[in-house]
């Protein structure tokens, strides 16, 4: 385990519990794990106070005494090898050893990696303690076990580093047992990774391989929180002979907590993993979905964690190892950790979670994945009843948190949005603070959030489309979430998801054009841009939608920038007043998008008419060469003529010609 006198404990593999009904548990914790840390001692969430405070706090409780200690060990590279590359083991191996500039030029062209002296020993160590515990509960010389080890490993891929991870630990240790020790029977491995952020190196290593069946809950917002892309959406399922095998839950926004999770637990993971019947678990055991936590922003509580850890000792005979990923709020790790060694040692029972209802989102996100999943899992195929699914948290605001001990101090209250008219008077004052938590980071408003959303929910505006979303189809990615065929990217969509009210068609005396020549969500080629002048030579064909001043709030940060702070509006009523008389508003807090001009093209049924493109300093930027005009991809132009077609403005034929002229026509 660790080096001798580092925490008071033996360092005896051989160990056991003087009680001979209690399991036993093993436990890995080495000192020199501490030694990987930033290279100028820069403050960091992955900092070596993540697995020291956890050791503490089993220390007090009196854990250690309870379990088999063992010595952490080195991960031979050929255990390594089988899950990274050659040459990505030998940078790993040799980053230690290398001049300091060399290193830091290295580690600063990978993605959220730091790297120094110590890196080197603290990743063979990580990945050779998971191995270690691994074996020795495969081999039925321990119950379970808890691997406190970092750097994390379940991002890091083939052949790169990232999100903290340098070896994937819980990889490397899944494929020793299945290839490096087949006389322990080990045919079948879950892998379950309930770490908010997706397991994304830990998919790819086992995407085509029937023997691991690999399942990530986490946050993903459609493919904007980290690690920034699609891999954890759920239709990412494995392929060949692993199809199937790969399950991911993808929560569509955070702030979930132990309802959601527990949820998942009942409806996804459990009647999958009885079919599946397991021969072994081991958890990428993150503790950053934890209530607190600065990277998270989700609401497990350490009741939680024993809750779904107790569900998953029903399987494999309750052989589960617990390899430590992330978790950054210290109080947080610590507690969470905790909980989880007592449900290893049964030291306790566990209560059923206290009452409170998934959010809508949830299930929605439940029953897709159960739709895609039911071809390779019968027990998936039948629907949920209305009766469980109704069972909902309410739209609310969080008023307070705590991050106590005590469980029920740390879920916040709850009030429904139906009462936030009522408190307005009392509650509005307090929107406007600035609230920090205990480090002095400012920390979301939900209150303020929830009271701009009801305001805005009750005007509505007509939002004039040019460009792609004059095809509903595509539109509704904005309100509902999703993607259409050709694109490239999801939309998130709208907190508030019902359709427009109404859809109508407009020709406006403004010129149509299309610049740029790349985009996230359509890949090269121009996209359509309104000029904001008006000019009656010009005529162009567009799409109106009758929605709330919430909803083009929120189609106005999806056409800009997906990661900016919602806690107030884009574009308000004061600014909807204005725009009345000036014409168009930049909207500055999203100023580096490409369409944040807000353009004001007058009334229908007495009711403002908005649209959304660039200003008209970028419009002579375009006029300059600086930024190209390009003719749009096919994918692109085909929504414009979807649109225009099935909103019978024009024929096939004319909408083709139209797009054309407005793409080679000069400025």
């Amino acid at each position: 385990m660790m080096e001798v006198g580092s925490s008071g404990g033996k360092s005896n593999c051989n160990r056991m519990s003087d009680a001979k009904n209690e399991r036993r548990v093993g436990l890995i914790y080495d000192q020199r794990m501490c030694k990987h840390r930033t290279p100028y001692g820069d403050d960091h969430p992955e900092k070596p106070d993540r697995i020291t405070v956890i050791w503490n706090k089993l220390e007090l409780a009196g854990i250690p005494q309870r379990c088999v200690i063992l010595n952490a060990k080195d991960a031979k590279d050929e255990y390594i090898c089988a899950v990274h590359s050659k040459n990505h083991v030998n940078l790993i191996r040799n980053i230690s050893s290398k001049e300091y500039s060399k290193r830091n030029r290295i580690a600063s062209k990978l993605n959220s990696i730091y790297l120094n002296e110590g890196s080197s020993e603290s990743a063979y160590l990580a990945a050779g303690s998971v191995i270690e515990v691994a074996e020795k509960v495969a081999k039925g010389e321990l119950n379970s076990a808890f691997a406190i080890v970092r750097p994390p490993g379940h991002h890091a891929e083939y052949d790169e580093a990232m999100g903290f991870c340098l070896f994937n630990n819980i990889a490397i240790a899944a494929s020793f047992l299945l290839d490096q020790r087949p006389e322990l029977g080990i045919n079948k491995i879950l892998i379950v990774d309930w770490d908010v952020h997706h397991g994304n190196g830990t998919q790819k290593a086992f995407w085509s391989d029937p023997r691991v069946l690999f399942f990530s809950v986490h946050r993903h917002e459609f493919g904007s929180f980290y690690p920034a892309n699609f891999d954890g959406f759920y239709t990412m399922v494995g392929e060949g002979p692993g199809a199937g095998y790969n399950i991911n839950v993808p929560w569509e926004n955070g702030r979930c907590g132990d309802a959601d999770y527990l949820a998942v637990w009942d409806h996804v993971l459990v009647p999958v993993a009885k079919e599946f019947n397991p021969d072994i678990i081991l958890v990428s055991a993150g503790f950053d979905a934890a209530v607190g936590d600065p990277l998270g922003g989700c609401r497990l509580t350490p009741h939680g964690y024993s809750v779904l850890l107790k569900k998953l000792m029903d399987f494999a005979q309750g052989r589960i190892v617990l390899a430590l990923e992330g978790g950054y709020n210290l109080d947080s790790l610590a507690n969470s950790a905790l909980a989880c060694m007592e449900v290893l040692l049964e030291d306790k029972p566990i209560s059923e979670l206290s009452e409170a209802y998934p959010f809508e989102s949830t299930w929605r996100v439940i029953q897709a994945v159960r739709q895609v999943l039911s071809a390779y899992w019968p027990t998936l195929a039948d629907k949920l009843p209305t009766k469980l699914t109704d069972q909902k948290a309410p739209p609310h605001i969080l008023l307070s948190s705590s991050e106590s001990d005590d469980e029920d101090d740390e879920a916040s209250k709850i009030i429904s949005k139906d009462l936030v008219q009522a408190i307005e008077d009392v509650v509005e004052p307090i929107s406007k603070l600035k609230i920090e938590d205990n480090h002095g980071n400012k920390v979301k408003n939900e209150v303020n959030s929830a009271l701009w959303r009801s305001k805005l929910s009750k005007t509505d505006i007509w939002y004039a489309s040019f460009g792609s979303n004059m095809w509903k189809s595509r539109f509704l990615c904005y309100i509902e979430g999703g993607q259409v065929i050709g694109m490239k990217k999801l939309c998130s969509g709208s907190v508030d998801r019902n359709p427009p009210k109404e859809t109508r068609w407009k020709a406006f005396p403004h010129r149509l054009f299309f610049g740029r020549d790349f985009t996230q969500t359509w890949g090269p080629g121009g996209v359509a841009f309104l000029d904001p002048r008006s000019n009656s030579e010009d005529k162009a064909y567009v799409c109106l939608y009758k929605i709330t001043l919430e909803q083009f709030n929120d189609v106005l940060l999806q056409e800009n920038v997906p990661d900016h702070d919602m806690n107030s509006p884009l574009f308000d009523l004061n600014a909807l007043d204005s725009i009345l008389n000036e014409g168009s508003i930049p909207v500055e807090a999203v100023k580096r998008g490409w369409y944040h001009n807000v353009v004001y093209l007058g009334k229908k049924d007495d009711i403002p008419i908005l649209t959304m493109t660039c200003p008209l300093s970028v419009i002579e930027s375009f006029k300059s060469g600086e930024i190209p005009l390009c003719a749009p991809s096919k994918d692109y132009a085909d929504t414009l003529v979807r649109g225009l077609v099935e909103g019978k403005q024009l024929s096939e034929g004319d909408a083709t010609t139209y797009i054309q002229v407005a793409s080679t026509k000069p400025l």
